[in-house]
């Protein structure tokens, strides 16, 4: 009886050994060395990406800074500031407040504080030499001695009219009228020729963002105006300080107040307003420049997906060498991707920078706080690897999905 012969156990095919997986720091440095192989072609992608981030940033932080500069000229200068002044008749003629439009003004309950000026018909010259015809635009107006502590008014050099002045020959200069006429310091030897007769500067104004009209005016005090200038006593512009809680109120009531038989003959505004419409005016050219500043920052991104595909087809015997070497497909992938955010993140922190260093520039110039948002910088970063993401997923895939033979044939 013959016995079977036990088949052979066949043996276990050996492990395949399990492709090395690349560190985070790996990855970096693989991404990394394509970039130092090429520097001019690196920084000239690179430098795409951060202007377009630069002009971004610069958009923000300026108009940023520029709003800081405005909340603090409100914050100085008060929003709660409201005027009244003549409009048009019926007839179409120039109105003109009644006279005790001030005393009104001031029994409305939330006004805090209220004086006016008075426009009268007196011109203004540096000497008595000068042609009366020419008038060189700067107005002269009555000016009680309160106004300053209404309006808000900066005295730069010398001093407001008192009540030892304001009933003699003499005049403060707004700014724009200093400047004019060549007046740079108050004091007895300053004076100037007004209504046909010297007048003595005894203070000069610094600008007043809130009463413009003060900055191009020589004022000078009621009484001394009536009596050496033929002015008719009749206020031409009303200012009136409101409670912060009244000012909407004393706003709808300040115009039947100064005038009340004609109360459509009455202008009433708030000057916080011009300067917020001016800053809603600078919000949109703001809006269009980052427009523009995301244009540049595509084209960039274009820029960076150019750069990723040539080196993907000048480095083909490198990736054929990798491939051959045991490299997946995934780990040649990940090497260009991560080369590609290296790129845009040069170019981002490149051009965050540029853009700290424009606002800072811009902002000090003009002498504004330099306020540059974290939310402006962080996202100029995180636009920058998106843009890299995007412009990098496609030539990476490119690069993962040539065969190694391919690839070292081609080279």
């Amino acid at each position: 009886m013959s016995t079977a012969t036990p088949p052979r156990p066949r043996p276990c095919p050996a492990p395949q050994p399990s492709p090395a997986r690349l560190s985070p720091a790996d990855v970096v440095r693989t991404g990394g060395s394509g970039l130092r192989s090429r520097p001019m072609r690196v920084f000239l992608s690179a430098l795409g990406i951060a202007i377009g981030i630069a002009a971004m940033i610069g958009v923000v932080g300026i108009s940023t800074s520029s709003q800081e500069e405005l909340d603090r000229k409100l914050a100085a200068l008060g929003t709660n500031l409201l005027t009244a002044a003549p409009g048009q008749s019926f007839s179409g003629g120039a109105a003109r407040l009644p006279d005790g439009a001030v005393e009104m003004v001031g029994a409305i309950d939330g006004v805090e504080s209220v004086s006016a000026i008075g426009k009268t018909d007196a011109k203004v010259y540096r000497n008595d030499h000068v042609p009366k015809e020419v008038t060189g635009g700067i107005g002269v107006y009555a000016a009680r001695t309160d106004l300053p502590g209404t309006v808000g008014v900066d005295v730069a050099d010398g001093r407001w009219l008192t009540a030892a002045t304001h009933r003699y020959p003499a005049v403060v200069l707004g700014a724009k009228a200093a400047a004019q006429l060549g007046v740079y310091e108050a004091g007895p030897d300053a004076q100037v020729w007004l209504g046909g007769r010297w007048f003595t500067v005894v203070g000069l104004l610094g600008p007043n963002e809130l009463a413009p009209e003060l900055d191009s005016a020589a004022l000078v005090g009621w009484p001394a105006a009536e009596q050496e200038l033929d002015f008719d006593g009749f206020a031409t512009t009303v200012y009136a300080r409101a409670e912060g809680a009244a000012v909407s109120d004393v706003q709808q009531v300040i115009g039947a107040t100064a005038n009340p038989e004609n109360p459509n003959e009455v202008n009433v505004s708030r000057p916080s307003d011009a300067l917020a419409a001016k800053q809603a005016t600078d919000d949109a050219l703001s809006g269009l420049l980052l427009g523009l500043g995301a244009v540049a920052l595509l084209v960039g991104g274009v820029g960076v997906a150019n750069t990723m595909v040539i080196s993907v087809l000048e480095r083909r015997a490198e990736i054929g060498l990798r491939r051959s070497l045991g490299a997946t497909r995934g780990q040649i992938r990940t090497q260009f991707l991560c080369e590609s955010q290296l790129l845009s993140a040069l170019g981002g922190l490149g051009g965050v920078a540029l853009g700290i260093a424009v606002t800072a520039g811009y902002a000090g110039y003009q002498g504004w706080p330099t306020v540059v948002p974290l939310w402006a910088m962080a996202g100029g970063v995180g636009a920058t690897l998106l843009i890299g993401g995007l412009a990098g997923f496609y030539p990476a895939v490119r690069a993962a999905r040539l065969p190694p033979t391919e690839a070292l044939a081609a080279a």
